[in-house]
């Protein structure tokens, strides 16, 4: 497999987008965009001028009207363009672009199919994490590793998988638990996991998910059905 220096880019990322024009721009330009196949940002119905600022910034703006994480995340992959890998990352500038080329090195040199960033084993990355975030996340890597025995300590949404890999899995879930399913699905289709730890700080913005109590209590309702839905399947 090829390397990120080599003469063709073997990485595209997959950014979903809601309502995120102040910080857009930001992960945009922390992205080592010379060295990426493409950065598809899908804006996911956002009224305000999200679409418009990643454009400038240089990436591929598609759109996707169906409101949700998951059928942003759908979305930007019917659109890839046959990548060896592929990158998830928020739009809300919480996670550091810049340490993507860590997060798709094991998957580079061929010792992981899947490279999950957590954002727990950093005790400065752990503290930004709303209260909220911390205790779900805790909660739900619990149930996985004792249902699925599987040693994950996040569901964080800064993730690479090889691009096959992905095909394999067949990825359907399309808002709240996303991340889950596809933790869930690596681990039952045998692939090889690995977590490296990532920096996080508080996003730019009010989260949709863990930034309201309705949408915290949506959120951690799907990703506690996710998880028995697979346990049962």
């Amino acid at each position: 497999m090829r390397d990120l220096h080599g003469s063709t880019p073997i990485t595209s990322v997959i950014i979903p987008a809601f309502n995120e024009e102040t910080s857009i721009g930001l992960v945009l330009d922390n992205l080592p965009q010379e060295r990426l196949k493409e950065i598809i940002v899908v804006n996911n119905g956002s009224t305000d001028k999200t679409a418009c600022v990643a454009k400038k910034h240089g990436a591929r703006v598609v759109d996707e009207t169906l409101r949700g994480y998951g059928a942003a995340c759908l979305k930007g992959i019917s659109e890839l363009d046959d990548p060896e890998i592929v990158v998830f990352i928020d739009g809300d500038f919480s996670d550091f672009p810049e340490e993507i080329e860590s997060l798709v090195k094991p998957i580079v040199e061929n010792r992981a199919d899947f490279v999950l960033g957590s954002r727990m084993i950093f005790p400065e990355s752990r503290a930004a994490l709303l209260p909220q975030a911390r205790y779900g996340n805790l909660l739900a890597v619990f149930l996985m590793k004792l249902f699925f025995r599987c040693q994950f300590t996040d569901l964080g949404p800064f993730r690479a998988i090889r691009y096959q890999s992905l095909k394999e899995i067949s990825m359907t879930d399309k808002n709240f638990g996303w991340t889950v399913e596809m933790q869930i699905k690596v681990v039952k289709h045998g692939l090889r996991i690995m977590e490296i730890p990532v920096h996080y700080r508080k996003r730019i913005g009010v989260s949709k998910i863990t930034g309201t109590i309705s949408g915290t209590f949506k959120a951690g309702t799907k990703i506690i059905f996710t998880i028995f839905k697979y346990l049962l399947t």
